[in-house]
């Protein structure tokens, strides 16, 4: 099987297994590690204890046993010196009336040379010896003596000269330690698989009360379709990663549902605004090729038709930015130009519009001034604010724009002679289509885009844009800049 296949198993399989089931499984592989080390704690420990029991008792008795026999009293060289340990002995005596109390009480002791061969031992080894390590100093060890496991010291017994003559060995029965360690090894061995059963069942439960709000998430997800995106996912009660990821999709939603309303509002507008503009060059095509006319009555309407087409081409420039605004699409390139240059570049370009009515403009005021501005952008504000003032502006008028220094802020001033706006529409002009007095906009073909791109792209750049009109006199626009 290739990699491609194993990878192919794996993602057929591993989907298979319930969230509720990783995490029990996970949650009781890693807590049957920690048990069987705390169980193999605890074996090592109580196995210690009972050694180090048992060290302290045989310790003891072979303190007891040197000062019954007066071994340390004694200037030996052998173990002759040793007679007093038998029956007779009134120490020896108390020892095996001690040892009378049962198997686990059993204490043995044994006397050897430096050759092991044994010199003395008690009544109650019988036929049997205590195990002897040869040439091996003063020790702790476990052996079996006669089918019983036995925990042994083994002692040199040295004489004044530092010359070890023999060994004293005592010896304890481990029977009963040894059945409790077994007994304790059989209870952890079976209560084990029973404790991480019981903990996979039971971890598995709360698994499953705890990703019960996820799975409400997910009903809930599922019934929001592009129809009711303005549906939002109920948020838990505990803010908790549930809590979060509740809001997060929301927030998420709250995006999508803006995106979508965005879409709908761009080809709302552009099928509002294009339909008009369509349906006339429409209709003049159709008149057109109805009959045959005249050439200068074809370039008349062709002429026509072109610049219905232009207009058309603006109105979708002007949706467009105004879509890639609301998107957050669209970002300003900040330079330090000087003002006066754009405007006149912008007078420049629109000054056959301003002919046709014989509108004059003018720029005055200082010609220095540099403010921090996107050229294109600003080329935008001008030229939508101009061409509403040529609009709405009287033939043989005039257009002034002014640009001032007021002590941190430049300010343009564009002022025309047109019909004004009313006081209860000024703070209205901004929105997108809306029209002072549609019949107005009727017979100057304005859409209503244009002073809402302004406001967007002046927001964008951080210029202020206030308006002052009065009606039949004309409107001043103010764009307020921060010098550069």
């Amino acid at each position: 099987m290739g990699a491609s296949e194993n990878n192919k198993f794996f993602k057929g399989k591993l989907p298979e297994m319930s969230l509720r089931n990783r995490i029990a499984i996970y949650y009781t592989v890693a807590t049957s590690l920690l048990i069987a080390l705390i169980f193999s704690g605890i074996l090592f420990l109580v196995d210690r204890a009972v050694s180090s029991h048992f060290d302290n008792e045989l310790t003891f008795e072979v303190a007891e046993t040197i000062a019954d026999l007066k071994l340390k009293d004694k200037n030996f060289n052998d173990l002759a010196h040793f007679n007093k340990f038998d029956d007779d002995d009134p120490g020896y005596k108390e020892k095996k009336i001690k040892q009378g109390k049962g198997d686990d009480d059993l204490e043995f002791i044994q006397l050897v040379d430096n050759h092991g061969v044994v010199y003395k031992k008690s009544n109650n080894l019988s036929n049997a010896t205590l195990l002897y390590n040869e040439g091996k100093g003063d020790m702790f060890f476990n052996g079996r003596v006669g089918g019983t496991m036995l925990r042994h010291l083994q002692v040199r017994l040295v004489n004044a000269d530092g010359i070890t003559k023999g060994y004293l060995i005592v010896a304890h029965a481990l029977t009963n330690a040894l059945t409790f360690l077994q007994d304790l090894q059989i209870i952890f061995l079976f209560s084990f698989p029973v404790i991480i059963l019981t903990l996979f069942v039971v971890t598995r439960f709360i698994a499953g009360r705890s990703i019960n709000p996820i799975d409400g998430v997910i009903t809930a997800a599922e019934k929001i379709t592009k129809t009711n995106l303005n549906q939002r996912i109920p948020l838990p009660y505990h803010q908790d990663e549930l809590y979060r990821l509740s809001a997060t999709i929301n927030a998420l939603l709250d995006r999508l549902e803006d995106a979508f309303k965005r879409e709908q509002q761009f080809t709302a507008d552009a099928s509002h605004e294009l339909n008009t503009p369509l349906a006339v060059v429409k209709g003049t095509l159709e008149v057109l090729i109805s009959k045959p006319r005249e050439r200068v009555h074809y370039e008349a309407r062709i002429q026509f038709c072109l610049l219905e087409l232009k207009r058309m081409s603006r109105i979708i420039d002007k949706l467009l930015v105004l879509a890639l605004y609301e998107g957050n699409k669209i970002s300003p390139n900040i330079e330090n130009i000087v003002l006066s240059g754009i405007i006149n570049d912008v007078v420049s370009r629109i000054q056959v519009a301003a002919c046709e009515k014989d509108i004059s403009i003018s720029v005055g005021g200082s010609e220095v001034e540099r403010v921090a501005a996107d050229p294109a952008m600003l080329e935008m504000i001008f030229e939508n604010i101009l061409s509403n003032a040529i609009k709405y502006s009287s033939v043989n008028s005039a257009i002034t724009i002014t640009i001032k220094h007021n002590g941190n802020d430049i300010t343009c001033c564009i002022e025309d002679q047109g019909i004004g706006i009313p006081e209860k529409d000024i703070v209205k002009i901004f929105d997108r289509f809306y029209r002072v007095d549609e019949s107005r906009n009727s017979k100057t073909g304005g859409v209503g885009v244009g002073l809402s791109l302004v406001k967007k792209l002046a927001d964008l750049q951080h210029i202020t844009v206030t308006v002052e009109s009065s009606p039949n006199i004309g409107t001043k626009f103010i764009l307020t800049f921060l010098s550069a």
